[in-house]
C-alpha cells in the first residue's frame, strides 16, 4: 500500500479502486449474495474497505479480492465483508402501521383460525433481522394480543441474517435509546429490564426468538426454515436486483404455509416480479398473501 512521510510518522494512504477491480468485488458480492451494488455506490465501498485494506496490510483491492478467493481465512473475511457492506439501520416498532396491520388485522384473524382448528402453534419468519428489533418488535405484540393465554401457544420467531456480528448483538438483546427511540414508554417499562449498559429485553420475549446465520437467496439455506404463517422481509430486496429478487419470492413463497402472508417495506414491491402472491390493500400498507 502506498505510504505517505510526514516527519517521522509515516501514513498509509487508501488506495483506490479501480473499476475493473469494483466490478470483479461486486459480481463476487453478487454471486454470494445477490446484493446489487451500482457503480454510483462505489466510494462508498471505498471507505467502507478502505480500513480493512490496511488492517490486512493489503496494497490493492485487487489483492484484497485475492484474498477473498484465495486465502485459508476467505470464508471468516467474507462474514467481515457482509458486515461492511450491509445497512443495519433500524429500531424497535419501525414503520409502525404495517404494524398495526399486523396486530390489529392479520395476528386476530389467524389466532381465530388456529384456535377453531384445535392447532395454538404459530412461526413467523423474520427474514433480515439485523440487530434484532424486528423479531423482538413481533414478540412484544405477540404478547399484548395473547396475554396470558400465550402461555397455551407455541410460537417460534424464526430470524435471519446474513450478518454474524449483528447476530451476536441480536442474542446479546441489549440495546441503547436510540433503538429504542420509536417505542412507547409503556412498552419499555414492561419488556425491557434496565441495565447499565443499556435496556435488557425480557427473557419472555427473547425465549420466543430463534436466530440463525442464513443467506435468504439460497434455497439450500432457506429450506431450513420452517414452513411459516407470517414472513417479514422489509428493507432487504431493494438491494437485489430482478433475477434475485424473483428467486428469494418463490424461496418466500415455498415457506409460506396456504394463505400465509408476506411483509415487505413500504418501498418495496414484487407486482413486476412475481404473480404467486396477491396483494391485499389494509390501513396502513399492502400486505401479500400466498395464492
Amino acid at each position: 500500500m502506498p505510504e505517505l512521510s510526514i516527519g517521522k510518522l509515516t501514513l498509509r494512504k487508501t488506495p483506490k479502486m479501480s473499476i475493473n477491480e469494483f466490478k470483479e468485488l461486486t459480481a463476487f458480492i453478487h454471486d454470494k449474495t445477490g446484493i446489487a451494488i451500482p457503480v454510483r455506490r462505489k466510494y462508498l465501498i471505498e471507505n467502507k474497505l478502505g480500513n480493512r485494506l490496511k488492517e490486512l496490510h493489503l496494497s490493492s483491492y485487487a489483492d484484497y479480492i485475492k484474498y477473498l478467493k484465495f486465502s485459508p481465512k476467505k470464508e471468516s473475511e467474507f462474514k467481515k465483508l457482509c458486515e461492511l457492506i450491509t445497512v443495519n439501520e433500524t429500531s424497535f416498532f419501525r414503520d409502525i402501521k404495517q404494524l398495526t396491520v399486523f396486530k390489529n388485522i392479520i395476528l386476530p384473524e389467524i389466532i381465530k383460525k388456529r384456535e377453531k382448528q384445535g392447532n395454538k402453534e404459530l412461526k413467523i419468519w423474520s427474514a433480515g433481522c439485523s440487530t434484532g428489533e424486528e423479531p423482538y418488535t413481533l414478540g412484544i405484540i405477540l404478547h399484548e394480543v395473547l396475554k396470558v393465554s400465550i402461555i397455551g401457544w407455541r410460537i417460534q420467531i424464526y430470524a435471519t441474517d446474513i450478518s454474524p456480528a449483528v447476530l451476536i448483538r441480536a442474542r446479546r438483546g441489549i440495546y441503547n435509546q436510540y433503538s429504542l427511540r420509536t417505542t412507547p414508554d409503556h412498552i419499555i417499562e414492561k419488556y425491557f429490564i434496565k441495565q447499565p449498559d443499556g435496556y435488557k429485553i425480557h427473557p419472555k420475549v427473547q425465549k420466543l426468538v430463534n436466530f440463525q446465520l442464513l443467506n435468504i437467496t439460497d434455497p439450500k439455506h432457506t429450506k431450513k426454515v420452517p414452513n411459516s404463517d407470517i414472513i417479514f422481509c422489509r428493507n432487504v430486496i431493494i438491494y437485489f436486483d430482478d433475477e434475485v429478487k424473483r428467486r428469494v419470492i418463490n424461496n418466500f413463497y415455498d415457506k409460506l404455509k396456504d394463505d400465509g402472508y408476506l411483509f415487505l417495506g413500504y418501498s418495496e414491491s414484487i407486482h413486476r416480479i412475481s404473480k404467486l402472491f396477491k396483494s391485499q390493500i389494509k390501513p396502513g400498507g399492502i400486505v401479500y398473501i400466498k395464492n
